[in-house]
């Protein structure tokens, strides 16, 4: 995929669509319309945009408990989203998964998972298939700062590496590990430093630079296709609110917040602002396209809202396979 003026709009509009559903989800949770523990994406859009404009229907990821993102911008129906968060039965998984394990074989995608290191063993097991099948889909996990100390993660990226499979390893580097700061977990600065004894090439990007994750998912993902085995991928990124809704952060200040909010650091702000300067997009057409995801969400949770929860009769079904 070049980096033409559509590539770029439409990174803007996925970007867009995971931002404005993610303030509606807030919204609704906030207003008890939505119940459980619910982890926002808003501030991290940009690497989900970026990494997932490259992949297939056909190629697999595995998300976190931070997933809506991933699903929308893997192409996910945000009306069987917003159905399964509030556990209906016309959701992703019938009302039974919940913000937290929202999945879709059919778009490539494994699920989410409430399992801090679940992700990647899933991926490596996805790739594991697609080389024995012959195939060139890949698979590509994320998964945060704290979960790159999880022994799943490093056993996973070991088999990767000597299989050789196509295993994207992303690594969001939001900064904390649910309530705690990387440099309080972690002596390393760069998670990618732990790639080198896996024999895995890496490389670590502004994770708030959609043309940056662009361009490095892009060459990790074909790198994966030819055959040349796994990489590691660290987007450096920060999420805006707290690890759920209604964490009262008391770990961070609001100065400091207020910064990775601003023009110059939130990820669509800087990236709206670049396509205006050069001319790439005039502001009309942006407010059109706010205005369609917009209704688009609002219809999401009109038919969320209109449909039936689960019947009692179903409770045991899909429960094994």
């Amino acid at each position: 995929m070049t980096d033409s003026k559509e590539t770029m709009i439409n990174l803007l509009g996925i970007m867009l669509k995971i931002r404005r559903f993610e303030e509606k989800l807030e919204e609704l949770v906030m207003a008890a319309r939505i119940s459980g523990f619910v982890h926002l994406y808003i501030g991290q859009e940009a690497v989900a945009a970026g990494v997932c404009a490259h992949l297939r229907t056909s190629d697999i990821i595995t998300s976190t408990h931070r997933g809506h993102g991933h699903l929308i911008a893997k192409g996910g129906d945000i009306k069987k989203m917003m159905a399964e968060l509030f556990a209906k039965s016309t959701g992703y998984c019938k009302g039974k998964g919940g913000s937290m394990h929202i999945a879709d074989l059919d778009l490539g995608i494994l699920g989410a998972n409430g399992i801090v290191g679940g992700g990647p063993p899933l991926a490596v097991g996805a790739g594991l298939a697609a080389w024995y099948r012959g195939s060139d889909d890949v698979s590509l996990s994320f998964f945060g700062d704290g979960a790159s100390n999880q022994g799943t993660v490093h056993e996973a990226m070991n088999l990767a590496s000597v299989k050789n499979l196509p295993v994207i390893f992303a690594v969001e580097n939001n900064g904390f590990g649910e309530f705690t700061r990387q440099a309080d977990h972690q002596r390393i600065e760069c998670i990618t430093d732990r790639a080198v004894g896996y024999g895995m090439p890496q490389i670590s990007v502004d994770g708030n630079d959609v043309m940056a994750v662009h361009e490095a998912s892009g060459e990790a993902i074909q790198r994966a296709r030819k055959g040349h085995g796994p990489s590691m991928l660290e987007f450096r990124t920060y999420r805006h609110r707290g690890h759920y809704v209604g964490d009262p952060e008391v770990y961070r200040t609001k100065e400091e917040v207020r910064e990775w909010q601003s023009e110059s650091r939130d990820p669509i702000l800087r990236f709206k602002k670049q396509l205006i300067e050069q001319g790439l997009v005039d502001p009309g057409r942006l407010e059109g396209l706010e205005a369609t995801i917009r209704q688009e969400i609002e219809e999401a949770v009109s038919f969320a809202e209109q449909s039936p929860l689960p019947d009692v009769s179903d409770l045991l079904n899909d429960v094994y396979a």
